[in-house]
């Protein structure tokens, strides 16, 4: 396996792939591997997401504690624009969001705890992979609106192309919760 910072403690781990004429054999998540690679999560979920359409919107989702979710990110069909945003409120890159175009090549994209997530599929039939180490909590269920002008982020598409739930259309933009101590001072 190999791993690559992609923005301060996100991480994109590429399993390794043996290939061969019937095609290619990779072990792409094994406990062991990842605990040498300093990541000491303990997954207790897999989730799986369909979306038929590109520019499909799924975020900006995040859990309050003791709830917060690390994720481990895989595309198996498809390809997807990610989104990370650091709302822990003692990190160097609090309010700072990363992005990442992740498709069914790459490897596991990893999310600690602390960050809002989503994603915009750039394909359709994209279908989307990801391991949480906590269990859903409806009363600690939190987002952010997708186009929260507080972090301006550059998705694909414009606003009148996506398709979105209305869960998530309804989302608070950042100023609306940010004063809420979801992370508390110590995460």
């Amino acid at each position: 396996m190999e791993i690559t910072s992609i923005f301060n403690d996100v991480k994109l781990i590429t399993p390794k792939k043996h290939d061969d004429i019937r095609g290619f054999f990779s072990e792409i998540y094994n406990n062991k591997d990842f605990k040498n690679l300093d990541i000491k999560t303990d997954f207790i979920q897999d989730n799986l997401s369909f979306s038929v359409s590109s520019n499909t919107i799924r975020g900006m989702h995040f859990q309050k504690e003791p709830f917060s979710q690390a994720k481990l990110v895989k595309v198996l069909k498809g390809s997807i624009f990610d989104v990370f945003i650091d709302l822990r409120n003692n990190s160097e890159f609090y309010e700072n969001y990363g992005t990442y175009n992740l498709n069914e090549n790459d490897g596991w994209l990893f999310v600690p705890k602390g960050y809002a997530h989503g994603f915009c599929t750039t394909e359709p039939d994209t279908l989307v992979l990801y391991k949480v180490d906590n269990y859903y909590n409806a009363k600690l269920d939190l987002g952010l609106i997708w186009n929260d002008p507080f972090f301006d982020i550059p998705w694909p598409k414009n606003s009148e192309e996506i398709i979105i739930s209305d869960k998530d259309s309804k989302l608070p933009n950042w100023n609306q919760v940010k004063d809420n101590n979801i992370f508390g001072e110590n995460n």
